[in-house]
């Protein structure tokens, strides 16, 4: 059943591509760090995040996740597109769940759609959708077992080379064979400043708060990025620091990120 659902958001994430195929356009480099500061810009991408986690825990783990997030936004209308964001998370842990136990594998799937016109008014972009989470784990410690859905929202200001706004969520699951259920709200505020080289300086914080079980973990994290292009790829390659905070006993110490986001402007 696992493979039969990473099959279909496969061939989902293949299909939307196919149908945002246009004759490309060139852009310049600051253009691109302002559409990959946008969440719902009208460009391909396909992030490839790295997350090293430490002390994770009450035995202070370690905590290995790379994130696929492929996005792949697409025209319904010659003012509407909708932009679809998957997170597919690998994940490899040590000494988390207990003193030398180790657990890698793939975690729950999240797939969010937002509808969002095609013109910002005022430099305002906004988005507005559903979100799905895919039960994909194949380790029971690394996913719930459970579907899941909810609204998610965002919204944007571009003012010459900032980009700042957020992304919000809540997830409920409706079924499934785990024991826990999810009842969770995201939110993740940013700003990022972008120069004319293709460089960019982020800060944002992701947050996540359990209402079940009365927790709340999240943490502050401050990139620099900058767009190459190899041969004939672009790139945007990104590393900064993340600090925890929160009251989640499996919450990090400290963490760093590192992004390697291919692109495909059209």
């Amino acid at each position: 059943m696992k493979k039969q659902l990473i099959s279909i958001l496969a061939l989902f994430l293949l299909a939307t591509t196919n149908s945002f195929s246009q004759e490309k356009e060139t852009a310049s480099a600051e253009e691109l760090a302002k559409k990959l500061a946008n969440p719902a810009a009208a460009l391909i991408s396909v992030p490839l995040q790295n997350n090293f986690d430490f002390n994770v825990g009450p035995l202070e783990g370690f905590r290995y996740t790379l994130n696929l997030q492929p996005v792949i936004p697409f025209s319904i209308s010659e003012k509407w597109n909708v932009i679809s964001r998957a997170i597919v998370p690998i994940i490899s842990q040590s000494d988390v769940t207990g003193p030398g136990n180790n657990e890698t594998g793939l975690g729950d799937t999240a797939l969010s759609f937002y509808f969002s016109p095609k013109q910002a008014k005022n430099g305002i972009v906004w988005g507005v959708g559903p979100i799905l989470v895919i039960p994909t784990a194949t380790n029971d410690i690394l996913g719930f077992d459970k579907w899941g859905a909810g609204p998610n929202a965002l919204i944007v200001k571009i003012q010459g080379p900032l980009t700042y706004g957020g992304l919000v969520n809540h997830t409920w699951s409706y079924v499934g064979n785990g024991l826990n259920d999810i009842n969770a709200t995201f939110l993740q505020p940013f700003f990022t400043y972008s120069n004319k080289t293709g460089g960019s300086y982020t800060m944002a914080s992701e947050n996540t708060q359990d209402w079940d079980n009365d927790l709340f973990g999240g943490f502050v994290g401050v990139y620099a990025a900058q767009i190459l292009k190899l041969g004939p790829q672009l790139v945007q390659f990104a590393v900064g620091p993340k600090m925890y905070y929160g009251n989640n006993p499996f919450n990090p110490d400290w963490g760093i990120r590192a992004n390697i986001t291919l692109l495909f402007p059209n």
